[in-house]
């Protein structure tokens, strides 16, 4: 009785290890959302715009006020120019977004590119589109990758091109040179870009963020993504966007309107405000990141488990015992030692690279951090 778009769709491994966390009783250092909240101050405009009647259907795109200001940080943050009226489409998170502009350009047969390592919403997006998913792996220590592998995965089939950035799960920041290899390749063989930057303000050490889109010639190939739930950390609030040139956003559009069609709108005038005091909440949010990065790090030195040092996100990625696979590590590490982790294999697609780590999460509480890591000190 079911369609066949979906025979292949398991659970996903986030919505699995978080079961298991409960039924253990584990710290859950797996799923990646905070286990604290974002700023009260954003529930006090949530609540005003409650208050002031707010509370309908907003417009399909997005209130204006929002779409004019995620616009206006474009130009601050990256001098870049966004049509705030027909450029930005909010969404229910950056993952309708991602479903919706992967629905409105892959036709059945088309060949889309990841980079693997890959969050698990883009090949069951592409496949769930009809399309087929083509891997170029990021490789360890530094989950760089080889140029001739994208050539390599290029056919007279390819559609697009997917890339994270800031990198789940890896942590990976591209270099402006790797940007721009990528743009090349995307140009000269004229395929649609689709960006996922939900950590762009979440980098550390000395990386930057730099959007494809403002890269030369990539404005008017490119949808990027973001979402103000990993901004703001409030997750469940599912607020995300696309932007990019008005012609692209158009096509998005039409599959929002048929799926979501609105999100929600005392959420999105919250954001709208929250989006005018990001000069002033940046610095602490990094901060705050960066030193439970630091300290989790800290906390892996004389553990069985070899991290590696994440520049963007909040993730990390440690190598395991050789002897055992990442999925039994990780199931044993949940029922016999009470912490949850996400096994790697299943973001990969052709390398088995994956079974040689697991994914930890750091945007927790210190005590949860301290908790579940020594939790994993025990495994031995």
């Amino acid at each position: 009785m079911f369609a066949n778009r979906i025979q292949s769709m398991g659970t996903s491994i986030f919505t699995l290890m978080s079961k298991l966390a409960i039924k253990h009783n584990a710290i859950n250092l797996g799923q990646g959302f905070p286990d604290f909240d974002g700023p009260s101050w954003i529930f006090n405009e949530a609540f005003k715009a409650m208050t002031e009647g707010k509370n309908q259907y907003a417009p399909m795109p997005g209130i204006l006020t929002l779409r004019k200001r995620i616009a206006s940080n474009y130009k601050n943050y990256y001098d870049m120019d966004i049509d705030s009226e027909n450029g930005v489409c909010i969404t229910a998170g950056a993952t309708e977004a991602l479903f919706v502009t992967i629905s409105a350009y892959i036709n059945p047969g088309d060949e889309v590119i990841l980079f693997e390592p890959a969050y698990d919403a883009y090949p069951a997006d592409v496949l769930l589109a009809g399309g087929i998913p083509k891997y170029v792996t990021l490789r360890k220590p530094d989950f760089g990758f080889d140029f001739n592998d994208l050539d390599n995965a290029l056919t007279s089939k390819t559609k697009a091109i997917i890339i994270n950035n800031p990198h789940n799960p890896t942590g990976k920041v591209y270099t402006r040179g790797e940007l721009e290899e990528i743009s090349k390749f995307a140009i000269k063989n004229n395929l649609i870009v689709i960006s996922d930057e939900v950590y762009e303000f979440l980098t550390y050490d000395d990386a930057i963020h730099i959007p494809i889109a403002s890269l030369p010639g990539m404005y008017d190939i490119t949808i990027t993504i973001s979402s103000t739930g990993k901004t703001f950390s409030l997750t469940g609030w599912k607020i995300g966007y696309a932007v990019g040139k008005p012609e692209l956003i158009d096509a998005i559009k039409k599959i929002h309107q048929w799926t979501t069609f609105a999100v929600n709108t005392p959420g999105q005038h919250a954001m709208a405000y929250a989006i005018t005091k990001l000069d002033e909440y940046l610095p602490d949010f990094k901060k705050m990141y960066l030193g439970k990065r630091n300290l989790m790090l800290k906390l892996l030195e004389d553990s069985t488990f070899v991290a590696h040092t994440p520049l963007g996100s909040y993730f990390i990625m440690v190598d395991i015992p050789k002897a055992i696979k990442d999925e039994d590590l990780a199931m044993r590490l949940v029922k016999d030692y009470q912490v949850a982790t996400v096994p790697t294999q299943g973001f990969y697609g052709k390398s088995r690279e994956g079974e040689t780590m697991l994914r930890l999460c750091f945007a927790k509480t210190d005590e949860t951090i301290i908790q579940g890591i020594e939790n994993l000190k025990k495994y031995v």
